[in-house]
């Protein structure tokens, strides 16, 4: 393997990256905005549709002017948060960002106004390609403060809900675990212990997860107090704003509407009994009476054992992108060419897997843990579907038209599961590794459907207990994700004790001001396997269609994309089909026995 070919290059995103340079360049950014401020603040209400074009397009060239470094400064800090250069820099950032925030408040509050004003603005054929991202501005205008009161907030959001977020984030990251491997004890951080919860040793899945849930469990307290201060502040938010549930904001930023969410959820609980099956079909390939909580996206027994290395990963996720469409083939390759995807393990690196888009480059960087695992491989071929929704949308659409949404953000990286499950299929030259590859599939679905799900009703159960009186304490908040697990899983798994805790370390939970972040992941899902369905019945004819959607970024709402497809999301009857690609793989696994 080259050296450094799984560390990522972040020197692209900056002409230096000598701190001097890139302290003057955020002093800069600060400066801009308040240029900004001193040209529009207070005349906005006022502008004609050309010169409210001139306003967005100045502020997209302002974004992408500063998109580099402070891209730099929050990714350096997520590789390594131990190293005090990545300490002083991402603070540095994130107050920079304040400031930019706080200056240019007053912008979308005052265009807001304008439209509110003179709705005929929304379709003027100057601002045609803005159209969606006035009327989602328009959307949010019931709920605008006034500049001085939104200021307030961004302070408040810096030193209050932010800080909770990053304690959670960089307490989990630092986090090591004692655990015997083949008769020594091993030292390992979250994300190497994390790779043992697929193991083939299922003593070694059980006592990972014990470990580390019974020490994440000694910290309930600091958990606890930041899920019950971020939750807490905002449902005094949702007073102040006057959301009329906790969940408006979500669905205001995911551009979509209660009736197609509650829809959707109805339709998860109305199949707990398919997935229910799939858990008691895979508990009879392990040759278990049941699962335990750590067989869930265990491998079965059989299944012939591959480790990956980094250079097989990149194979396999280039060659199942590249079937669908050579284009899509070359620009996953791209990713690993440039050095844009971080899989090196180390101590002080953020949790978890994320993309995070480079609209100016045209491209995007990804980090991930890879201990060389079939599932290492699945979190690669997800996050690279996001690359290439960005690659798409930063060809076709101005930085103001690619705020995606997360329904639709998670598009192109589910599909990319898709297709490298079906590259995987096609390979397999036994029954062992067919029964192998669809339930890893399947583990999926499970996980981002239903398991996600429970996820949802747990968020709501700590609106609810709040609002109750309810003092969110550790246990209290234990209950709470019990009582939601079991909403999905029934009686279909054992749990150990310890797995009471997992909500600790979920750090959708604790993202300041992106609440009910979980539920986009379970509308994806079925989004995605009815697309899928669609692939299959269509075949090549299907592609273009694929790439429309994911270049449109922002600039149509879920439901126009939808539509464009031939879908109405807001159907129940939407979501059934794709429930019923997960059913034919289910019913694929069956035949295999």
């Amino acid at each position: 393997m080259i050296k450094d070919e799984m560390i990522w290059d972040l020197s692209q995103l900056v002409e230096s990256a000598d701190p001097c340079s890139i302290q003057k360049k955020l002093d800069d950014m600060v400066v801009e905005s308040k240029k900004i401020r001193d040209t529009y603040l207070g005349k906005i209400e006022n502008l004609e549709a050309k010169d409210l074009l001139d306003l967005i397009e100045l502020n997209d060239i302002f974004s992408l002017n500063f998109e580099g470094v402070t891209m730099y400064s929050h990714l350096l800090y997520a590789a390594d948060s131990t190293v005090d250069f990545a300490k002083v820099l991402n603070d540095s950032t994130r107050r920079a960002l304040m400031k930019v925030s706080q200056a240019l408040a007053f912008v979308d509050i005052e265009v807001g106004k304008l439209i509110a004003k003179n709705p005929k603005l929304i379709v003027d054929p100057f601002l045609a390609e803005y159209k969606h991202y006035l009327e989602r501005i328009l959307r949010r205008v019931p709920y605008m403060l006034s500049e001085t009161e939104e200021r307030l907030i961004i302070i408040k959001d810096k030193n209050g809900v932010n800080s909770w977020q990053m304690l959670q984030g960089d307490w989990l990251s630092i986090r090591t675990f004692d655990i015997e491997i083949a008769g020594k004890i091993k030292t390992l951080s979250y994300g190497d212990i994390y790779g043992l919860y697929r193991s083939p040793n299922r003593d070694l899945r059980r006592r990972a997860n014990q470990v580390v849930y019974e020490n994440l469990g000694k910290d309930e307290m600091l958990w606890a107090s930041a899920i019950r201060a971020i939750c807490a502040d905002h449902l005094q938010m949702c007073i102040v704003r006057g959301y009329s549930t906790p969940m408006t904001q979500s669905l205001i930023a995911n551009d979509v509407d209660q009736k197609t969410i509650d829809n959707l959820m109805q339709t998860i609980e109305q199949n707990v009994g398919l997935y229910q099956r799939y858990l008691r079909l895979k508990a009879k390939l392990m040759g278990l009476p049941k699962l335990a909580n750590y067989d869930i996206v265990a491998p079965l027994p059989n299944t012939p054992e591959k480790d990956y290395t980094w250079s097989d990963s990149r194979k396999e996720v280039v060659g199942a992108y590249g079937s669908f469409d050579l284009e899509f083939g070359d620009w996953v390759d791209e990713m690993f060419e440039r050095r844009h995807i971080d899989g090196e393990v180390r101590k002080g690196k953020r949790s978890g897997a994320f993309c995070s888009s480079w609209l100016t480059g045209k491209s995007a960087y990804i980090l991930q843990s890879f201990t060389g695992n079939i599932g290492d491989v699945y979190t690669q071929a997800h996050e690279l579907g996001h690359a290439i929704h960005d690659y798409l949308g930063s060809r076709a659409q101005k930085s103001s038209n690619f705020e995606v949404g997360s329904c639709i953000a998670e598009c192109g990286s589910i599909f990319g599961e898709l297709l490298l499950t079906e590259q995987l299929l096609c390979k397999a030259k036994t029954v062992e590794e067919k029964q192998g590859i669809l339930t890893n599939i399947l583990d999926e679905f499970g996980m981002a459907a239903f398991q996600v799900s429970a996820r949802v009703f747990f968020e709501k159960s700590l609106y609810t207990a709040i609002e109750q009186g309810d003092f969110l304490d550790g246990e209290t908040v234990a209950k709470l994700w019990i009582t939601a697990r079991e909403k999905i899983y029934g009686d279909s798994v054992d749990w150990l004790k310890v797995m009471k805790w997992e909500w600790t370390m979920k750090v959708h939970y604790y993202m300041a001001n992106y609440r009910f972040y979980n539920y986009p992941y379970v509308f994806a899902q079925l989004f995605v396997f009815a697309l899928y369905r669609l692939y299959k019945e269509q075949g090549k004819a299907f592609v273009p269609k694929l790439k429309s959607l994911l270049a449109a970024g922002s600039s149509k709402s879920p439901r126009e994309l939808g539509e464009d497809l031939g879908f109405n999301i807001t159907s129940e009857l939407f979501w059934d089909n794709g429930m019923k690609q997960a059913k034919e793989f289910i019913k694929m696994l069956e035949e295999t026995l």
